[in-house]
C-alpha cells in the first residue's frame, strides 16, 4: 500500500509545484528585458549559492549552521525522496542516505524553532512562524516512511506508519515545502532566491577568480536616446524581470532593516517592507498581510498595486509613498547585510528616476540643486569662476598650463564650502611636502554629478560627467587623487560606462588616504608622534562599502602613532552619517537624525577625536551639538609633517626650491 501511494503522491506534489513555478516564472517576465546567459548561469547557481554567500550568511554563525542543516538536509532528502520512494530504488545505500538526510533536516529545524520562539524584532512574524513545524513534519514524516524501505522496521508496518505518515506529509510537509516554494509562503524564497543568484542582475558581484569576491557598486546608466525607453520606473513591470525576480527571493530576515540608518531615525522607511513592496506590486493587492516592521509613522494595510499601476501616485495611495524613496541615504548597509544579494538602492534610484525626470516632484531643496547643476555646474549655484578664490594664495598649478603631471588632484565641490578648504588646504601641503607633482584642473572642473544622480537626475549627471571626461582627456597624467568619496567612487566606477577609468581612460583614481598611505610607505612622508587622546574612525559608506577601502585610512592613522578605538559599527557595518544620497537635501523627517545617532556611537567609545575621510561626513558629523572634534585625515596627517629643508615643491610649478617656512604655513 505505501508503495503504491507514495510515488502518486510524490509526483502529484511535483507536478503541482511545476505548475505553480510556471506561474511565478510569468509574474516575473511582465517586467523589461534583461538579457542573461541561461545556461552558465544555471551552471554557476550551485557555487554561488554554496560560497559566494557564505561570507554574509556566516555573520550569524548559528543560523548559518542551521541553514546548512535544513536547505541542506532537505535537497538531499527531497532528491533521495524521488529517487527512493518515487522510483522505487531502495536497495544499497540510498535508503539510509534518506534516513540521514531527514534527521539532519530535522536537527536544523529545531534550531529554527528555538529562532523562533522569542525572534528578534527584524524577522517577520505570521506565515514565518509556522516554518518550524512544516521543516519538522517534513523531515520526520519522511524519516518515518524510510524505516520499512531499509528493513528497520516490517512491510507490513506501513499500514499505520502510512496514517500519520502521509498525513503529516501532504499536511505539513509536501504542502509548504514543494507547495509553497512556487505557489507562495515562507519557502518561496527557496526557488526565487536558487534562480535569483543564477540570473542576478550583477553577477560580478560573485568571485571571479579564487579567493577574491567581485565588488559591483555603480549605479547602471539609462539611455536616454532610446525614443522607447522609460525614465526610471514607473510601475512594477517597468523594472527588468531579473530585478522582479530578486525581490521574490526576499527571505524577511529583516538584516537590512537592523542596520538601515533611515528606519533607525524614524523616517518612513524600511528597506525590507520596501521589496515585500514591490512583491505585492508584482502579483497585485495590498500590504494588508504583510507581517514585518511597517515604515515608521505608516501603519500597515493603506497601500495597494498592481503590475501595470504607479508605484507612487500622485494623488491618493499606492504602493510606496514618495517620502519612503527620498529617505534612503544610497549607504548600501542594506545591500551589504542581504543574505540573498538584492540591490535594494538599483531599484530605489531607480524609482526616485521616475519621479524626477517624468514629474519633475524632488521634494525641499532638491530641485533647487539640480537646478543649481543645470545652470552653474555647482550644486550650490557659485560662479564657477570663483573655483579657485579659495586657494589664491597657494599657487596652484593647473593642467591648463602644464598639459601633462603624475597626480591630478581632483577637488570636488568642497572648494565652496569653508570647512572644507581647509581640508584642502591640508591635503595640498602634504602632496607639497611629498614632492607629488601635481595640478588642478581649476575652472575646467565641474561637479562630478554625484548628487544628481542620487536624485534621479540622470539627464543632468551625464552631461556632466561627459563633459569632465571629455576635459580629463586632454591631459597626460597617472592618476587622479581626490578626498570626496563620492567624487571618488563616481569618477572610479560610474563614469566607465561613458568612456572613464577602467573603460576608455588611461588612468586610476584613488582616496586621498590611501594615496597618502602609498606616500607614507614609499617614505615621501614623515611624521611628529601623535600626542593627543583617544581617536576613533568614522568609515565614509562611499569609501568603504562602496569601494572596499577600509585599511588605507587606518594605516594612516597608525602612522601617524594613533591606536584606532573602533566603534561598535565599523568597517562594513558603519553607520551612515546621514549625508549621502541627496537626503540632507530632501530632508525627510524623523524621529531623531541620524548623525546624532553616529554621534552616540563616537560618545560609547570615549574618545575625543573623530577621524573622517569624507567631506560629507565632516559636515554632518560637525553638525551635532556637544560632539567630538571631527578632522579629516589630511589634516590630521598635515599637522604631524615633519619638513625637510631640501623637498623641492613641485607642485609650485615646478618653479624650484621653496622656502621651508612656506611649507609650514
Amino acid at each position: 500500500m505505501l508503495d503504491t501511494l507514495l510515488p502518486i503522491l510524490i509526483f502529484s506534489a511535483l507536478a503541482l509545484a511545476v505548475i505553480g513555478a510556471m506561474r511565478r516564472i510569468r509574474l516575473w517576465r511582465q517586467g523589461r528585458p534583461s538579457p542573461v546567459p541561461i545556461l552558465q548561469g544555471l551552471a554557476a547557481m550551485p557555487r554561488r549559492y554554496v560560497v559566494d554567500l557564505h561570507h554574509v550568511v556566516a555573520r550569524d554563525k548559528v543560523m548559518s549552521n542551521t541553514h546548512v542543516a535544513t536547505a541542506g538536509g532537505f535537497v538531499a532528502a527531497a532528491v533521495l525522496m524521488i529517487l527512493v520512494h518515487g522510483l522505487g530504488l531502495a536497495q544499497g545505500v540510498l535508503g539510509w542516505a534518506l534516513l540521514a538526510a531527514s534527521a539532519v533536516m530535522f536537527v536544523g529545524s529545531l534550531f529554527v524553532a528555538r529562532r523562533r520562539r522569542n525572534p528578534p524584532a527584524r524577522l517577520s512574524k505570521g506565515p514565518w512562524m509556522r516554518l518550524p513545524k512544516s521543516l519538522m513534519a517534513f523531515s520526520l514524516s519522511v524519516f518515518l516512511i524510510t524505516l520499512p524501505a531499509v528493513g528497520v522496521l516490517p512491510q507490513d508496518a506501513g499500514s499505520w506508519i502510512l496514517a500519520v505518515a502521509l498525513a503529516a506529509v501532504l499536511a505539513w510537509g509536501l504542502g509548504e515545502m514543494v507547495f509553497g516554494m512556487t505557489w507562495g509562503g515562507p519557502m518561496k524564497h527557496a526557488f526565487a532566491g536558487a534562480l535569483h543568484l543564477a540570473f542576478h542582475r550583477r553577477p560580478e558581484r560573485f568571485s571571479t577568480k579564487a579567493g577574491g569576491k567581485g565588488r559591483s557598486t555603480g549605479l547602471k546608466a539609462l539611455d536616454l536616446d532610446s525614443p522607447q525607453a522609460k525614465l526610471g520606473v514607473e510601475m512594477p513591470s517597468d523594472f527588468t524581470w531579473n530585478q522582479l525576480l530578486g525581490f521574490d527571493a526576499c527571505v524577511q530576515c529583516g538584516r537590512c532593516e537592523a542596520v538601515c540608518p533611515a528606519f533607525a531615525a524614524g523616517q518612513p522607511l524600511n528597506p525590507k517592507k520596501l521589496i515585500q513592496d514591490m512583491v505585492v506590486g508584482l502579483a497585485g493587492g495590498s500590504d494588508a498581510h504583510y507581517a514585518g516592521s511597517p515604515y515608521p509613522g505608516k501603519p500597515v494595510g493603506e497601500h495597494a498595486g498592481g503590475p501595470h499601476g504607479p508605484i507612487v501616485a500622485r494623488e491618493g495611495k499606492a504602493l510606496v509613498d514618495a517620502e519612503t524613496l527620498w529617505s534612503c541615504t544610497t549607504c548600501r548597509a542594506c545591500v551589504e547585510e542581504c543574505p540573498m544579494m538584492i540591490e535594494h538602492v538599483d531599484a530605489i534610484v531607480d524609482m526616485r528616476r521616475f519621479l524626477t525626470l517624468e514629474h519633475g516632484n524632488t521634494p525641499n531643496k532638491g530641485a533647487e540643486v539640480l537646478d543649481n547643476l543645470i545652470a552653474t555646474d555647482n550644486p550650490g549655484g557659485f560662479d564657477p569662476g570663483s573655483r579657485l578664490h579659495w586657494a589664491a594664495d597657494l599657487n596652484l598649478p593647473r593642467m591648463a598650463d602644464l598639459g601633462q603631471v603624475d597626480v591630478l588632484l581632483w577637488l570636488g565641490d568642497g572648494v565652496f564650502d569653508m570647512r572644507n578648504q581647509r581640508t584642502l588646504r591640508a591635503l595640498v601641503k602634504v602632496l607639497r611636502a611629498a614632492e607629488v607633482d601635481f595640478a588642478v584642473l581649476g575652472d575646467e572642473e565641474r561637479d562630478s554629478g554625484d548628487v544628481a544622480r542620487r536624485l534621479g537626475d540622470e539627464a543632468t549627471f551625464q552631461s556632466l560627467a561627459r563633459r569632465n571626461i571629455a576635459t580629463l582627456a586632454k591631459y597626460r597624467f597617472q592618476r587622479i587623487v581626490t578626498c570626496d568619496p563620492h567624487s571618488f567612487h563616481v569618477l572610479c566606477n560610474e563614469y566607465r560606462e561613458l568612456g572613464g577609468p577602467g573603460g576608455d581612460a588611461h588612468y586610476t583614481v584613488l582616496h586621498h588616504s590611501t594615496f597618502i598611505a602609498e606616500l607614507y610607505a614609499a617614505g615621501q612622508l614623515h611624521f611628529t608622534p601623535w600626542k593627543g587622546g583617544a581617536v576613533t574612525y568614522h568609515d565614509p559608506c562611499y569609501l568603504g562599502r562602496y569601494n572596499g577601502e577600509y585599511e588605507a585610512p587606518r594605516e594612516v592613522l597608525r602612522a601617524l602613532g594613533i591606536t584606532v578605538t573602533e566603534m561598535a559599527r565599523s568597517g562594513f557595518r558603519s553607520r551612515c552619517c546621514g549625508g549621502g544620497g541627496g537626503a540632507p537635501l530632501t530632508d525627510i523627517p524623523g524621529e531623531r537624525r541620524i548623525p546624532d545617532m553616529r554621534m552616540d556611537d563616537v560618545r560609547e567609545t570615549g574618545a575625543e577625536l573623530v577621524a573622517v575621510g569624507c567631506p560629507q561626513c565632516t559636515a554632518m558629523l560637525e553638525g551635532v551639538v556637544e560632539a567630538a572634534e571631527v578632522r579629516d585625515i589630511a589634516e590630521l596627517v598635515a599637522d604631524a609633517l615633519v619638513i625637510l629643508p631640501v623637498k623641492m615643491a613641485k607642485g609650485q610649478g615646478r618653479a624650484g626650491q621653496a622656502r621651508v617656512e612656506e611649507l609650514a604655513s
